[in-house]
């Protein structure tokens, strides 16, 4: 797996449940300045085209996992504990979609498995293994002449809170119009031990098109509910002994994978919330998000 390298930071490293919204967004303008970058961009593919749209992420340091006392919590999420993120980085606003997909599909010739779903203009890719988002990467880095990777676990997490301590970066109760989950299983009902005989919205059993939920204040799309998406990091049962860096000295052919799902409950869709996964799996409701490095 490929392993980001993590430079400590000498400079003030922020708490981010510390500061207010504004200031989350301050601080990401601030670090783009000092890239000469905007918050959001994007970088040129050599055949003219633009490559997926990135959002800034300041370094910083915020708490992983969750507490025992937050709905839907779970054993592979303790303890609850801080980690620090000493370099920012970009990440993509939204899950790489078909079309993203399809410019380095014309490039290289990748196969397409025509017995294999397959999703269509901004929808989420899905059906591919990691090594594909591997060969992916590889490709926009080859074309752009800057790093792209998978996030870690941590840098996913932390990009997902955007300084937020609750269970959504919105709050702690969530409907479909935040979050695209499975509708026979809400979150406000369970958690609050309510009945609930229909669905509060029309079940659709697959992904919707990117962007079409509210961002987070660091701009990001998507990041509860829609696809899994797939992390470099491999999975352990618990945050026992995680690195405070977010690395992992662990070896393991299954990996992490945040967000949840369509197919899912939304308690699934915390940022919290983990799942392992085969390294070498493909699912309708499994995609990726990437990360390029400044």
């Amino acid at each position: 797996m490929q392993t980001p390298t993590h430079t400590r930071n000498t400079k003030t490293t922020h708490f981010l449940p510390d500061l207010a919204s504004t200031e989350i967004k301050q601080l990401q303008k601030e670090t783009a300045d000092s890239f000469d970058l905007s918050p959001y961009f994007s970088d040129t593919l050599k055949n003219g085209n633009s490559a997926p749209e990135l959002a800034i992420i300041p370094a910083g340091k915020y708490e992983m996992g969750s507490s025992n006392n937050e709905f839907g919590h779970g054993k592979e999420e303790y303890p609850q504990h801080y980690s620090h993120i000493y370099k920012p980085f970009s990440i993509g606003r939204f899950t790489i979609t078909a079309d993203d997909f399809s410019i380095f599909q014309k490039e290289t010739e990748w196969f397409l498995r025509p017995e294999l779903i397959w999703t269509k203009g901004k929808e989420p890719v899905i059906n591919i293994r990691m090594s594909d988002a591997y060969l992916y990467l590889d490709w926009l880095s080859k074309q752009t002449g800057n790093r792209y990777r998978l996030p870690t676990e941590s840098e996913w997490e932390y990009a997902a809170r955007a300084g937020t301590t609750s269970a959504f970066h919105f709050g702690d109760e969530v409907t479909c119009k935040e979050v695209h989950f499975h509708s026979l299983f809400p979150y406000n009902e369970a958690k609050e031990k309510r009945r609930w005989y229909l669905p509060k919205c029309a079940p659709m059993a697959q992904a919707l098109e990117v962007g079409t939920k509210p961002a987070n204040d660091w701009g990001l799309h998507d990041m509860h509910g829609n696809v899994w998406e797939m992390t470099d990091s491999p999975w352990q049962e618990s945050h026992l002994n995680s690195n405070r860096d977010g690395s992992s000295d662990v070896i393991s052919s299954w990996v992490v994978t945040k967000g949840g799902s369509w197919f899912d409950a939304a308690v699934h869709s915390r940022s919290a919330a983990r799942k392992k996964r085969l390294f070498d799996e493909m699912d309708t409701n499994l995609g990726f998000r990437i990360v390029r490095e400044l």
